[in-house]
């Protein structure tokens, strides 16, 4: 699964905003917030991740905290 500090580093690689990511996966913001703070349920993370996967890799923390990186960065991302 993701962590939240995921979800918003996958937003700032991606120049996106909530409403961005609410128009990508069809969530509404309050839901994404509180996925951002940590309070979502399974499915919705798992859908914020297959949706941001379309455009970023999750790493898994490795001792040095989870991370993101772009998978294409020239790619159009909105």
């Amino acid at each position: 699964m993701i962590e939240p500090e995921q979800i918003r580093m996958a937003k700032a690689a991606l120049n996106w905003s909530n409403s961005d990511l609410a128009k990508a996966t069809g969530l509404h913001k309050n839901t994404l917030n509180s996925a951002e703070r940590g309070k979502a349920t399974k499915a919705t993370l798992a859908l914020i991740k297959v949706t941001l996967e379309q455009y970023v890799i999750f790493l898994p923390e490795n001792g040095g905290g989870p991370g993101v990186r772009l998978k294409n960065p020239t790619n159009e991302r909105k």
